[in-house]
């Protein structure tokens, strides 16, 4: 999927469809001139429904198109008939969608489960014909309601990448070149920050045919959490993840400092985050020799307070580690 395909955020005008009006037939037939009232009631409009998809990773099919209606209800007819409902409209979303109130931004649903459907915009209720209304003192009563309007919402879909290991790391700590070695995706790779503008999602095989799922989030900057950059954008991916794998390179200046403001960074976004395992990969260890390592290794034995590996990703040093590490933290 390029860059540019993955739509993670769209807004939408939902109407639901109008309500059917009742008739007003009065019944006639042969040898019966004075039958009375038998028009039937008016379909339901049609509701707008979403519903979830586990074969669709992206927003993008809303991309295009911003404006869902659905349809009227039929009349009522001749015979007590009941108009035909309106035809819904369904919105297949990606598991994870959270739909919010535009004007609000109150959360009304979120989606995480396959075939899950959630009525957003209710059909209006169709009118009723005039067999309802007959009485005593009005046998042919000649009029019926009309159907009721169908509801109208301005709602905003936001996904939340289901993933089981989310790769935090500042920009240009080589989360989208781990990503290309030990999955099948294919992240755009370059010298310069913010290489990475989407989440990219890659599906790591383990031994015996076992899989999980790796998210590589954009690179998160110092102040993200009050909306710094993308900040907002890129943290609420995170907060789906179970385990949170943190990268952060052989070259910084103070390694364990960068922990620490990324891991800050989360909290003050959403504490609940701290809640997750937590493992720290030192990328680009290539560029260290043995001396070098184990003095850094003393160090962050001491100061770190969290597991952490030397890898390489282009010299595939500590890969299948990794992978097993998180494969047990998984299960």
């Amino acid at each position: 999927m390029t860059e540019g395909n993955f739509v993670d955020y769209v807004k939408l005008h939902l109407t639901s469809g109008k309500g059917g009006k009742g008739s007003t037939h009065l019944h006639r037939e042969k040898y019966i001139e004075k039958g009375g009232p038998d028009g039937g009631d008016g379909g339901r409009g049609g509701h707008v429904i979403v519903r979830g998809n586990e074969n669709l990773w992206t927003l993008y099919h809303f991309k295009f198109k911003r404006h869902y209606k659905a349809e009227q209800g039929g009349n009522g007819s001749k015979g007590r008939s009941t108009g035909a409902d309106g035809g819904d409209v369904f919105l297949d979303v990606p598991l994870g969608t959270v739909v919010r109130d535009t004007e609000t931004q109150n959360v009304l649903f979120e989606i995480t489960a396959n075939n899950e459907e959630v009525i957003l915009c209710k059909g209006g209720k169709g009118g009723r014909g005039n067999w309802h209304f007959k009485s005593p003192t009005n046998q042919t009563p000649r009029y019926a309601q009309p159907g009721l309007e169908g509801e109208h919402k301005d709602v905003t879909f936001e996904l939340k990448v289901l993933a089981d290991v989310g790769l935090v790391g500042f920009p240009n700590a080589g989360k989208s070149t781990l990503l290309s070695v030990i999955t099948s995706a294919k992240p755009k790779i370059a010298d310069y920050e913010f290489t990475t503008l989407k989440p990219n999602l890659g599906i790591v095989k383990h031994r015996d045919y076992q899989t999980f799922v790796m998210a590589d989030i954009p690179g998160i900057i110092e102040g993200a959490a009050e909306g710094k950059g993308l900040g907002h954008y890129f943290l609420r991916h995170i907060e789906r993840n179970s385990t949170l794998l943190f990268m952060v390179p052989a070259d910084a200046k103070d390694i364990v400092k960068e922990y620490e403001i990324l891991v800050d960074e989360l909290r003050r976004y959403n504490p609940e985050m701290l809640d997750k395992d937590r493992f720290v990969a030192i990328s680009k260890s290539d560029m260290l020799d043995d001396e070098l390592q184990a003095e850094m290794k003393e160090e962050l034995d001491e100061k770190l307070g969290v597991p952490y590996l030397f890898i390489s990703s282009v010299a595939q040093k500590g890969i299948q580690e990794l992978k097993d590490t998180l494969w047990k933290m998984l299960n």
